[in-house]
């Protein structure tokens, strides 16, 4: 994948920053680093990790703040390990056990039939420890501060949902219990540590997410992504253009159509996918970010 290396001290610079996310550490952490690194206030991030969470996040640089809302609303892919037997508040390994039912020998042809209810199209009530807002106020704030949160269940798409390995151990509570590891493909907006929950729930067992690592987000992955000691040495950054090219289908256009365009004018589309489209003129240049609106366009975003 192309990509640029902006020099320390360049004032300003646009485009995506993939990084692999250590645990221990919040995205607006994350992000306060990147500001530091990158010498600009222009920093945002797109699809929250939790702390106890690994692996990809990305980050917008400059203009590239403006791609995040539809960067967060793609694909993801993730591995992890599911506890059966335990029961925590926060639905993971960060929260108090709150109960300890035991999970010996747990029968697979269960846990598959389990895992299989949880893929697809299903609805999903989030963790009440999350960042989805009630009237403008954060779920957890809710919790912390003694409210009964219980969240409606929303849709969500869990594409692939796969068992990798099976093992059981004694936790430290002594307690007998089933770690699953997993592997899983989702909708933006499916909370893994929620699937942990219902998996328990439906077994009778009652389970929470000990580890998590995301692999990829749309187009990016692992492959792509840089510690944070790496950004330290060098800051790479994947420019606007590139950044939009691979994450959102192309729509090239002539000089006419892309100074319209970048005016944010409203002009006749091709038949174009349903989404975000991103829009490119002569040479190359990244133009602006549409959606088809009947037989026109519709800005969503303009970089000229």
């Amino acid at each position: 994948m192309s990509r640029t290396t902006a020099a320390r001290g360049a004032a300003g610079p646009d485009g995506l920053v993939v990084i692999d996310k250590p645990a221990g550490f919040t995205s607006h952490d994350i992000v306060a680093m990147t500001r530091g690194i990158a010498r600009t206030r222009r920093v945002g991030h797109a699809g929250t990790l939790d702390p106890m969470a690994t692996g990809v996040l990305l980050l917008g640089l400059g203009k590239a703040t403006r791609l995040l809302g539809h960067l967060a609303l793609t694909e993801k892919e993730y591995t992890g390990t599911i506890r059966l037997g335990q029961t925590t508040v926060t639905d993971d390994a960060e929260g108090e056990v709150t109960a300890s039912a035991g999970a010996a020998s747990v029968d697979r042809a269960a846990l598959d039939a389990g895992v299989a209810a949880l893929t697809g199209d299903i609805l999903q009530v989030p963790a009440s420890v999350s960042a989805v807002k009630i009237d403008g106020k954060r779920s957890y704030r809710r919790v912390r501060e003694g409210e009964d949160v219980v969240l409606p269940a929303r849709p969500v798409t869990v594409r692939s949902f796969i068992v990798r390995e099976v093992t059981e151990l004694t936790a430290e509570d002594g307690t007998v219990v089933t770690d699953v590891a997993v592997s899983v493909v989702c909708s933006s907006g499916t909370y893994i540590r929620a699937l942990a929950r219902d998996l328990g729930a439906a077994l009778g067992t009652g389970g929470h997410l000990t580890a998590l690592r995301r692999t990829r987000v749309g187009p990016y992955g692992l492959d792509v992504a840089r510690t944070l000691d790496d950004l330290r040495e060098e800051l790479t950054v994947l420019p606007l253009g590139v950044a939009a090219a691979a994450a959102f289908p192309r729509w090239d256009v002539d000089d006419r159509q892309a100074e319209l365009l970048g005016h944010g004018a409203r002009i006749t589309t091709p038949d174009l996918p349903a989404g975000p489209v991103a829009v490119f003129g002569p040479e190359d240049r990244f133009i602006a970010l549409i959606e088809a609106a009947g037989e026109r366009s519709r800005s969503l975003a303009v970089f000229t």
